[in-house]
């Protein structure tokens, strides 16, 4: 696995971003672009929780509709820090902040990457 760090390393030194987390810009800013497509929690339910602000996350017990673009990036959406998605109002500064946490992960995969933030 000793060239996979230095993958990682070049990657840094380039400033760019391994394909998964260019999907995953790409994803984020589809929904930051396209905020009347999805619903947040308050809006089902008047309860006062933690997660009222967070995308509402459709029930789904199909795994191939739980892999689809949509439920996913609901999913990664309200996995993001707080601090990010308080910004998605304005999508210059969303996506430097998004970039900005992206590039400190370093992980490949998007799974990994969401659970370190």
């Amino acid at each position: 696995m000793e060239g996979c760090g230095n993958s990682r390393n070049l990657f840094k030194k380039l400033q760019t971003l391994p394909l998964t987390l260019q999907y995953m810009i790409s994803v984020l800013m589809f929904v930051v672009q396209n905020t009347n497509l999805f619903s947040t929690n308050i809006e089902y339910h008047n309860i006062d929780t933690r997660q009222r602000s967070n995308l509402y996350l459709p029930q789904a017990n199909l795994t191939i509709y739980q892999k689809a673009a949509y439920y996913l990036q609901i999913k990664i959406f309200n996995n993001l820090p707080l601090q990010i998605r308080i910004v998605a109002g304005n999508q210059k500064k969303f996506k430097i902040a998004l970039k900005k946490i992206l590039c400190t992960c370093s992980f490949y995969a998007m799974e990994e990457c969401l659970r370190q933030s």
